[in-house]
């Protein structure tokens, strides 16, 4: 989860990740496991990475994403408190980025719980 410094290019990264998420909801996303109207063949008795070993990776990575672009606000924060050579944009573009950075993790998170609920309310 890259975030450019730039307020066009991030205004351009959200506009894509709304596009994104539109065509998933839509249905219109390709997916993977289809090739050309045909469905690949999945041998379950590979070795490659689970699906729970690539969730909990991917889930990790965007929490420590997170929490570095926490530590570059605060680090800023302190040094612009401190007196030291950053403009106050600067500051206030870092707080921006890991605020919405925290907000698009919280509503991820629960949206995956509220998918798990509603799967283990499915009656067998």
């Amino acid at each position: 989860m890259e975030i450019n410094a730039s307020a066009q290019d991030l205004l351009a990264q959200i506009r894509d990740y709304q596009n994104k998420i539109e065509s998933v909801k839509n249905g219109t996303e390709i997916s993977p496991a289809i090739d050309g109207g045909r469905n690949l063949e999945i041998d379950p008795s590979s070795s490659g990475p689970t699906f729970s070993s690539q969730l909990s990776k991917a889930f990790t990575s965007a929490i420590s994403e997170v929490n570095e672009l926490s530590n570059v606000s605060t680090n800023s924060q302190n040094e612009f408190q401190m007196g030291g050579d950053i403009p106050l944009t600067e500051v206030v573009m870092n707080m921006q980025k890991a605020s919405i950075a925290f907000e698009a993790t919280l509503q991820v998170r629960n949206k995956v719980l509220t998918a798990y609920q509603e799967i283990m309310n499915m009656p067998i």
